[in-house]
């Protein structure tokens, strides 16, 4: 399974689906979602604007597992 960090409270599954490049850009987010299987925490998932936050586990059949780890509160994302 590969971890994901993400900086803000949440991101959205089309967002994931860009950084994992699932998907070349946003606009073929509804398009992925309509011809493949998606899983969030085990259940299915087919709105693009779901809101993935820290610790979800999201499952893209032919691409991958993924975990959601959000940064800590009140601590700066350091690069």
């Amino acid at each position: 399974m590969e971890k994901i960090t993400i900086d803000t409270e949440y991101i959205t599954l089309g967002q994931l689906l860009k950084m994992t490049n699932a998907i070349s850009s946003g606009g073929m987010a509804k398009w992925f979602l309509d011809e493949h299987v998606v899983y969030v925490n085990d259940e299915l998932e087919s709105r693009r604007g779901k809101k993935l936050r820290d610790g979800d586990i999201v499952n893209i059949q032919e691409v991958g597992k993924f975990k959601m780890i959000g940064l800590p509160t009140g601590e700066p994302d350091v690069h």
